[in-house]
């Protein structure tokens, strides 16, 4: 079996795939790329079991057939290489590769291809479709608030919740919650379910900026599929917490702000913060907003005033700085909203101007004051 290809189209494709790949994976082929080639096409897999990701592009081939190619190696050669057609060349008999560039040779030990695990496809599934970009705005403003806490397995993946026509995206810690809703969707479906933050940053780095991109599910997976990839991925098999229940309905203290200046102050103030807790101290009154912090085992201390609106009891709040500018971070409004219950209950960051078809809330726990 023979085929070229560009190296530098070939690099682009498997450095998404080398997202799948595990560094000690559990069977010794999945440290391979999977190469079929069928019709002048050569489709392209990597896959940890839980995770796969599937992508195609065109090339000149003289045969059908299937080799598993030493990602690590493999990688590095392309990447060493200036862009050029290179062509492989694969021993059917004891599936040695031998990669021939403009500048020479390179020979590799493949595997059989057939060795390599199936990889689940769609069956009985549900299926919605939305824009590329709303998936990665979704992924982008969610992912950041999941939990790395392995006893609490649903909590390390973002929670889908499909509802006809809107798709609600949810992460949370525990400390932090993000819940972001769009209203631009096709489908006919109401469902859950928990998608891990692997395929999630698999998906991050493989979506286009533009079209469409088709989500199929069933019980036991997910598939995505946009363009010429698919990420397919085991979803957690787990309850999702009630998160409705721990966002607070009547905040009657709101801060406005100017998001640039709260964030670059925050990051100032941040600087000497206690290092485990990183809790900074807000305290609002009409017409200005007091952001302080101390370290008192190394007598650090900082202060900076900004101007604000706020409607409500002056009050003092804690938080934990680092939260609050990854929160910041997603927003993309020129203004935040803060509303408040208490010094001791969760605040509700918003955007102050809200996009079409979309809707953002964060919650954050406060650090409660020490004395």
């Amino acid at each position: 079996m023979k085929f070229s290809v560009s190296s530098a189209e070939l690099l682009k494709q498997l450095q998404i795939l080398s997202g799948a790949i595990n560094t000690n994976p559990v069977l010794p082929i999945l440290e391979d790329f999977l190469f079929t080639i069928g019709n002048n096409k050569l489709t392209l897999a990597a896959s940890d079991l839980e995770t796969s990701i599937i992508t195609e592009m065109d090339v000149m081939a003289d045969s059908d057939g299937t080799i598993a190619v030493p990602a690590k190696i493999l990688l590095e050669t392309l990447k060493a290489l200036p862009q050029q057609p290179i062509t492989f060349s694969v021993n059917e008999d004891n599936y040695g590769i031998e990669i021939t560039s403009a500048y020479g040779k390179y020979k590799l030990a493949g595997e059989n291809g057939s060795d390599f695990p199936r990889i689940p496809t769609p069956d009985s599934v549900d299926t919605l479709t939305i824009p590329c970009l709303t998936l990665s705005q979704g992924i982008n403003k969610t992912l950041f608030a999941t939990s790395n806490d392995e006893l609490r397995p649903a909590m390390t993946g973002v929670y889908f919740q499909v509802d006809m026509s809107k798709l609600t995206l949810v992460a949370t810690d525990a400390h932090k919650l993000v819940k972001y809703t769009f209203s631009n969707v096709a489908s006919n479906v109401s469902t859950s379910f928990i998608v891990p933050k692997k395929a999630l940053n698999l998906l991050r780095n493989a979506l286009p900026g533009s079209g469409e991109v088709s989500i199929a599910f069933n019980k036991a997976n997910a598939f995505f599929d946009f363009e010429k990839t698919k990420v397919i991925c085991r979803l957690i098999d787990a309850r999702y917490p009630d998160y409705n229940a721990v966002i607070p309905v009547d905040n009657p203290n709101t801060l406005v702000v100017t998001k640039s200046d709260f964030q670059s102050s925050l990051k100032r103030i941040s600087i000497y913060a206690n290092k485990t807790t990183n809790q900074v101290l807000l305290n609002i009154n009409n017409g200005s907003l007091t952001i302080s912090a101390q370290d008192l085992d190394f007598s650090n201390e900082a202060t900076e005033q900004i101007t604000c609106t706020f409607e409500g009891d002056p009050m003092t709040i804690g938080f934990n700085a680092k939260f609050l500018v990854e929160m910041l971070n997603v927003l993309e409004s020129e203004e935040v909203k803060l509303e408040l219950a208490g010094p001791t209950r969760a605040g509700i960051l918003l955007p102050v101007e809200e996009v079409d078809h979309e809707e953002i809330l964060m919650l954050v726990m406060p650090v409660m004051l020490s004395h």
